[in-house]
């Protein structure tokens, strides 16, 4: 049945609710323990007193550096209480990369965890404080006009994938809509309770502190995602759904076999980057219903969701979006995302006017992503369309190629990109990660690959990786990887 759009509003005004009517509600379990509503409220109040206390005033930026944690959650309703605009900082960024975001996002203070604030002196922050220092006795509840829902709530700079980090315009409401959307994607009900790895400096763990105010589901949070202990940790944490991004699901299916992969409560494997071809595969070997969908940090995190379980789809639009193709009628073309929601799409890119110009016109989001309709409405997602080369007259996707060689069974993961050809336009670069313990050979590589790739299709060149650098929701950096084409396989050579 077609959903209807949520009613306007934001998620800081629900949290409020909740805390005064249930405060013993379980909204999460870190570190083993229960965090209630009417506990997480309480720190966030404190937060929120000890931030005015440091001059922080509505509309001011505070970076936040943090791990997962009771601290980085609370600050997180803390922020949203007193007004001030949430700049999340992965935990893994030093040097000019984290200096250049400190730079282009200039907050007030930054909060962070004392193992980074030497780090993050080094980039040239300032004013720096640890979450102890925001911590305090119970005081008097911390109570001023809510922000606007239509007022940015956090600046989420982009992976980077490709280039320099762009910081995304997050409205309250925007956040409350992605946590809609994790309803509907990943079919959360009463009573679910959810894995959590992801960071909450990513969209994906962001949007997951919503999903407590909408059903009684409870969080479970972990560090970090782990492929050794990941079934462990779902097991014991009683979980109903998992979530991927990336190459997650390839990277489990790499994994020796278990009895472990079918001991669990997991319903749902929810979440984007699952190919066609490794559907069966992961259902048939984790026992999960794969729920896919597509999105961006820019419209609310999710624009489809696949609830209809046709194979390798991204599904069909939220509703509070109108999903179209810059494409005649059964082709490929770009991603255009209309809102049905004034407040579904970003307002633009902090400080950065061209790109807000180049990705929002005529009042939609023109995502640079390739896509493609079925004759039933179903889109397909094919890559970005900055992420492909051109050989030999025809436009290769990424996708294309990757999500190919990582079913060769000594590959653990892949990245293919394209580099300057001799003669003629492009040649196709694949770097691959083999598998622990596994010598990977090139040139019989290219030969497993031939008769799955068409000739336009095939890489020139093979580089084997130790390991590649990932974002924080484990895709690969691509713009850091060579594009010399003398420090690899060559199989014109």
């Amino acid at each position: 049945m077609p959903q209807p759009v949520p009613p306007p509003g934001g998620f800081i005004e629900m949290f409020g609710a909740i805390a005064a009517a249930e405060p013993t509600r379980p909204f999460a379990i870190v570190d083993g323990t229960v965090l209630d509503f009417g506990a997480l409220d309480a720190r966030s109040d404190a937060m929120a007193r000890a931030l005015r206390g440091l001059g922080a005033v509505r509309g001011d930026r505070v970076a936040v550096m943090l791990p997962n944690g009771v601290p980085a959650l609370a600050l997180v309703f803390a922020l949203a209480k007193a007004g001030l605009v949430w700049v999340p900082l992965n935990t893994a960024l030093v040097g000019d990369g984290l200096r250049y975001i400190l730079g282009h996002a200039k907050p007030r203070l930054v909060v962070a965890d004392p193992t980074l604030v030497a780090t993050l002196r080094e980039a040239g922050a300032t004013t720096v404080v640890e979450p102890a220092a925001l911590e305090g006795p119970p005081g008097a509840p911390f109570r001023e006009t809510l922000p606007d829902p239509a007022e940015d709530f956090a600046i989420g700079y982009t992976s980077g994938t490709t280039g320099p980090p762009k910081g995304v315009r997050v409205s309250h409401r925007m956040l409350r809509l992605a946590g809609e959307g994790v309803l509907l994607v990943a079919d959360a009900r009463d009573g679910d309770v959810m894995f959590m790895w992801e960071p909450l400096y990513h969209i994906g763990g962001a949007q997951m502190v919503v999903v407590p105010l909408l059903r009684r589901a409870v969080l479970h949070l972990v560090p970090r995602f782990s492929a050794r202990s990941f079934w462990d940790e779902v097991i014991a944490a009683g979980a109903t759904h998992i979530h991927y991004l990336g190459g997650i699901l390839q990277i489990l299916l790499k994994q020796e076999p278990s009895a472990k992969e079918r001991a669990h409560r997991v319903r749902v494997a929810w979440g984007g980057g699952a190919p066609a071809e490794i559907w069966d595969a992961v259902r048939g070997r984790f026992g999960v219903e794969l729920r896919e969908c597509y999105g961006m940090t820019e419209a609310s995190s999710f624009s489809t969701a696949n609830r209809n379980g046709a194979q390798g789809s991204v599904g069909t639009a939220m509703p509070w979006f109108e999903v179209s193709l810059h494409a005649p009628p059964g082709e490929r073309g770009e991603i255009i995302v209309r809102a049905r929601d004034p407040l579904a799409l970003t307002q633009g890119y902090l400080d950065n006017p061209e790109a807000t110009a180049k990705a929002l016109r005529d009042g939609a989001l023109h995502t640079g992503d390739h896509g493609s309709f079925d004759a039933e409405g179903n889109l397909f997602f094919h890559g970005r369309m900055s992420d492909s080369a051109r050989v030999r007259g025809e436009n290769v996707g990424a996708w294309e190629v990757e999500s190919i060689a990582t079913q060769h069974p000594d590959i653990a993961d892949c990245a293919m990109v394209g580099v300057a050809a001799e003669v003629g336009e492009q040649e196709i670069k694949l770097f691959v990660q083999p598998k622990p313990g596994v010598t990977l050979d090139a040139a019989a590589l290219a030969a497993w690959l031939e008769p799955r790739l068409a000739r336009h299709q095939r890489p020139r060149y093979i580089a084997v990786v130790e390991a590649f650098e990932r974002t924080p929701s484990q895709r690969i950096m691509k713009h850091r990887l060579s594009r010399a084409t003398d420090d690899s396989w060559d199989r014109n050579a």
